[in-house]
């Protein structure tokens, strides 16, 4: 059985899903967080299916000796790949990703022009095929794979020259085009600024981390498996790349204050 003092193992393809750790600690910071980086890796975007699914598995079993009571898959492309066959795998144990926020973006504003940007695999994956189905007809919906942001994310570079003359060459063509952003990649947050540079402070910049700390906030309270509010929670960071460098990278980018 688990119990509330058990932690929360979070992990990603890399260092992208500390955007999501940051917005989980906001809301619950009584609990205890387990990061786990798979830089080592990365990019998960540009992998099989089967590869992400296969290094996903070996993630969470890693989680599960560390005795955590909830997992949370901050990277969207291991969503998409893996999440349901974790779950049908481990079907006690509360597992929560991260998909698109393409909904929220949509509904701001009827006949909106919107665009995801995401990984190769992510755009071509069932789960985001069904979302573009469901809202195409709202909304149009555009594309936008961005496979080089994680690599520049994974090197510590957010708002580089590099990084802006990347998303110059991708977003410059939709710059006053379009009404909202869907940053579909945990890593994308980090490089927001730059976004903002290169498209301008018109369109609306929204991601799935916020709506993934909720919907783990809610499964802890159902399950009783909260930490009451004056527990002093922690975070740690762990990483399949050798090295103290991706470690010191993940510490720095978790106390970069968030929107």
């Amino acid at each position: 059985m688990a119990s509330k003092t058990q932690p929360i193992g979070v992990f990603d393809s890399g260092v992208g899903g500390i955007s999501v750790l940051r917005n989980l600690h906001r809301l619950m910071p009584q609990e205890d967080y387990l990061f786990y980086g798979d830089s080592a890796n990365a990019p998960y975007g540009v992998k099989t299916v089967a590869q992400v699914q296969q290094l996903s598995r070996a993630i969470v079993e890693k989680f599960i000796a560390q005795n955590v009571k909830a997992i949370v898959i901050a990277c969207n492309t291991a969503t998409s790949a893996a999440i349901d066959k974790l779950r049908a795998q481990y079907p006690q144990l509360p597992i929560v990703g991260l998909e698109p926020a393409v909904k929220p973006a949509v509904m701001r504003k009827p006949h909106s022009r919107v665009l995801v940007m995401a990984t190769p695999l992510t755009l071509r994956e069932q789960k985001f095929q069904e979302l573009m189905q469901q809202y195409d007809k709202l909304a149009e919906l555009i594309p936008v794979p961005a496979p080089r942001l994680v690599e520049f994310v994974e090197a510590g570079e957010l708002d580089s020259p590099a990084v802006e003359a990347y998303l110059t060459e991708l977003l410059q063509q939709y710059r006053g085009q379009v009404d909202a952003i869907v940053l579909g990649c945990t890593h994308f947050p980090f490089a927001e600024p730059a976004i903002i540079k290169v498209m301008g402070p018109t369109p609306f910049i929204i991601d799935g981390g916020p709506g993934a700390a909720r919907e783990l906030q809610r499964l802890l309270r159902e399950k009783e498996l909260l930490e009451p509010l004056g527990h002093p929670g922690s975070v740690s960071f762990a990483n399949s790349e050798h090295g103290a460098a991706k470690l010191e990278l993940s510490k720095r980018l978790f106390a970069e204050s968030g929107r």
